[in-house]
């Protein structure tokens, strides 16, 4: 998956947004102040991290080399994924999609409702 895929398919959820704390070349996605992913595009192959259940975080580094614990990260719920194309871009996008279900999860029930209404105001 190239970047420009990555960026566009990070930013489809509803309510995500690109933001940079830790500096111009770290690009961050949130949700509702939370981060889901994070890409460290200055590598080569670029990095992505992602927020993952253990279980399968655990089962994703055992069956693709290219995924690590995360890095600087919670090694128990994040995990990164070397982008040198061993991993399908229909697999990174479940976890993508995973990554960002779990941190939706965790938000107050008025914030999901909040995302909720808004994403049904964009899309009809």
């Amino acid at each position: 998956m190239d970047l420009a895929a990555l960026h566009t398919y990070l930013l489809s959820h509803p309510g995500a947004i690109e933001d940079r704390p830790f500096g111009p070349e770290t690009p961050v996605y949130k949700v509702a102040g939370k981060m889901f992913a994070y890409v460290s595009p200055g590598r080569s192959p670029s990095w992505l991290t992602l927020k993952l259940d253990p279980m399968m975080g655990q089962l994703a580094r055992s069956t693709y080399p290219s995924v690590h614990a995360g890095y600087h990260m919670n090694k128990e719920h994040w995990n990164t994924i070397v982008l040198d194309g061993s991993v399908s871009d229909v697999e990174i996008m479940a976890w993508i999609d995973e990554s960002y279900d779990l941190v939706v999860s965790r938000l107050t029930r008025a914030k999901r409702e909040q995302l909720h209404r808004t994403h049904e105001e964009i899309v009809p």
